[in-house]
């Protein structure tokens, strides 16, 4: 069977940065991560992400900081000593080796016994569904079957840690669901620490235990999906988190944990988010949450909708040109003027302008 070779307890990023030149990637990155969690990376192209992976995997060495699985200081090994497996988004197959011998190779440059290595890349492809693949060359396969035979590999040498970089980007969109499933399952069934890159917020809460937000080398926040989705502790994170609707505002009024606040000749009440007190704020609203409503605030002219199988997605723009994103259960047309709003426990009100 299967599984996490090591028993550790934590990884553990100290402090780690990494520069290129003046470009700072990552900066002052502290992160622990438990055995058996899945923890997601999750933000934009050039936040820091998958250089924080390539960190890990000892692909790039860091300018400072220190990288520890338990008590033992990895950051200064080689990557084959570190001994966790990697998933690339290209997924990096031997095209002239048959599949076994693509998912046996890292055992073979471990000098395992042959009978270990034919039993334990049999138990792989069982685990990743492909047991009947196992004698076809890499270009025979589907993408969604050359990224099972590149989990496999990673898996396959029992590792601590698995690191995987946007392995789901080159999919289709319906291949890019089965595998989100067949992922999480792989990681359930062998009991390693998983630490996923993407910029898909979707991904991220469907997979992860935890997840990271980063900005600009930074981590800008950590929590569950549930945290990150319902109460996302700066605008930036609400923004990439799919609060569209970033307003500039000013509160008007702060109790109980809301607040109310002025945009434009509009007035909205919403959930205050740190320490919201009077003056400049940043309203935030996602675009199902925006919805056309007898008496709402915000006086919109729509400039495009369009149907997505059930209601319509559109944007519309305010007298003083500030563009909105809205949902509706009717057809729309541009040039429509709605009366759009939403319920205060769907609104986030933060302090500040926006970042």
């Amino acid at each position: 069977m299967i599984s996490a070779a090591r028993n550790f307890r934590r990884l553990r990023l100290d402090r780690v940065s990494r520069d290129f030149g003046l470009l700072n990637a990552l900066r002052d990155v502290t992160l622990e991560v438990g055995r058996g969690e899945f923890i997601a990376l999750l933000g934009p192209s050039g936040c820091g992400k998958t250089t924080a992976l390539n960190c890990l995997a000892g692909l790039l060495t860091l300018t400072s900081g220190a990288i520890w699985l338990d008590d033992e200081r990895i950051d200064r090994l080689r990557p084959e000593q570190r001994g966790f497996g990697m998933v690339f988004q290209n997924y990096a197959l031997f095209p002239h080796m048959s599949v076994r011998k693509n998912i046996a190779f890292g055992l073979r440059m471990r000098g395992r016994p042959g009978g270990e290595i034919a039993q334990k890349v049999e138990e792989a492809l069982a685990l990743v569904r492909l047991g009947a693949q196992g004698d076809k060359l890499p270009g025979q396969l589907s993408g969604g079957q050359q990224q099972r035979v590149a989990i496999a590999r990673a898996i396959v040498i029992e590792p601590p840690l698995v690191l995987m970089d946007e392995p789901l980007s080159n999919l289709d969109a319906k291949l890019r669901l089965e595998m989100r499933a067949e992922i999480r399952r792989i990681h359930g069934a062998v009991g390693s620490a998983t630490i996923y890159v993407t910029h898909d917020q979707d991904e991220a809460l469907s997979l992860a235990d935890r997840i990271v937000v980063m900005r600009d080398g930074v981590v800008r926040q950590v929590g569950t999906p549930d945290e990150l989705y319902g109460r996302p502790a700066h605008p930036d994170v609400a923004e990439f988190m799919g609060y569209r609707n970033q307003l500039r505002a000013r509160v008007t009024s702060v109790a109980g944990g809301r607040a109310a606040a002025a945009f434009g000749g509009a007035v909205l009440e919403g959930m205050s988010v740190g320490r919201v007190a009077a003056g400049e704020a940043t309203i935030a609203i996602r675009p199902d949450d925006l919805t056309p409503r007898e008496g709402g605030p915000i006086s919109a002219t729509v400039t495009a909708a369009e149907f997505r199988g059930r209601d319509f997605y559109g944007t519309a723009v305010t007298g003083d040109k500030t563009e909105l994103f809205f949902r509706c259960d009717r057809r729309v047309a541009p040039g429509e003027t709605l009366k759009l709003g939403a319920d205060a426990g769907r609104v986030l009100i933060y302090a500040g302008p926006q970042a």
